[in-house]
């Protein structure tokens, strides 16, 4: 008996397992050592033994066990950052246990049907978040339309207050997002143009420069202003596309400058032409137009 007069877990677990019928029990192997007391009980009571399984622990790194009095996420904690449920329990199945064959991704009725006892591991796991959110981006990814959807509706809903296509947003996010927590900050441009650095329109690979970029908004303002017709991104597409040729210019000499001046983003799902298509005419040259002024203003105090 404890001090505050309660069984030790040593012997109260025993009868619990008992009436509830468990015929096997899956631990850490830590509690190893603990199995032929347990066995000398259950002879002692006549019953019989459960089939015990030993499984090694699953560690944050290569000294320190996962411990969620240590402040290590749960099961709960990584679905409310974002992580499908179903992705978790692929990901820790594959912690100290590995299939017959080289197939890394299972749905639940796959790996009731593929898991076997004799195939764990007797060394120790450690837990890698990058793993888990690679393999949580491919459950994303390969998701219907529909469905993926009606994942992520809640966190657009959250993050985007204006009135915009939230289904075409949902399209272009979708190959580019690894866990659902991603989503506001991959997003929030769409409400509010952040005061990004000008130093964004210059990229080395693209061959961009302040100069080319503000030659490149002006004309794609021209062209845009001119354009009657916003009913699809094929219409943008072709209008745009046809800009750096019209010029004698790079493709992405005029299109990183745009898709800067859109976003104010040096990473962003979706390129120059499905953003302008989802924010619309208005908001597009308002977004443009604000890219030029500051511009002309940058390159007017470097004189």
């Amino acid at each position: 008996m404890k001090s505050m007069v309660f069984p030790t877990y040593n012997f109260a677990n025993i009868i619990d397992d008992h009436q509830m019928q468990i015929s096997h029990v899956v631990r850490g192997n830590e509690y190893l050592s603990s199995t032929p007391k347990y066995n000398l009980i259950y002879d002692a009571y006549g019953w019989e033994r459960p089939t015990y399984v030993h499984v090694p622990p699953v560690m944050k790194d290569e000294h320190h066990k996962l411990s969620k009095r240590n402040g290590d996420a749960s099961f709960q904690d990584l679905v409310a950052k974002g992580y499908l449920p179903e992705a978790i329990i692929n990901y820790l199945a594959l912690l100290g246990w590995s299939p017959e064959t080289e197939q890394e991704i299972y749905s639940l009725p796959e790996l009731i049907k593929e898991f076997k006892v004799s195939r764990i591991s007797k060394s120790p796991a450690i837990f890698d978040i990058d793993k888990l959110t690679w393999m949580n981006g491919l459950y994303l990814r390969n998701m219907d339309e529909e469905t993926y959807y009606e994942t992520v509706r809640p966190y657009l809903e959250k993050a985007i207050q204006n009135d915009y296509d939230l289904k075409q947003i949902a399209k272009i996010i979708q190959p580019r997002i690894d866990h659902l927590e991603q989503i506001e900050e991959a997003v929030d441009f769409f409400d509010v143009l952040p005061d990004y650095d000008l130093q964004m329109y210059k990229h080395k690979k693209m061959k961009t420069t302040l100069e080319i970029a503000l030659k490149s908004l002006k004309a794609v303002e021209e062209e845009l202003s001119a354009l009657s017709d916003w009913s699809s991104e094929q219409v943008i597409h072709d209008m745009l596309l046809a800009l750096p040729k019209k010029m004698e210019m790079k493709n992405g000499q005029v299109l990183w400058p745009v898709r800067t001046a859109l976003t104010g983003k040096q990473f962003t799902p979706g390129g120059a032409i499905e953003i302008a298509y989802i924010l619309g005419k208005d908001e597009s040259l308002n977004r443009i137009r604000t890219g030029i002024e500051r511009l002309e203003k940058e390159l007017e105090s470097a004189k």
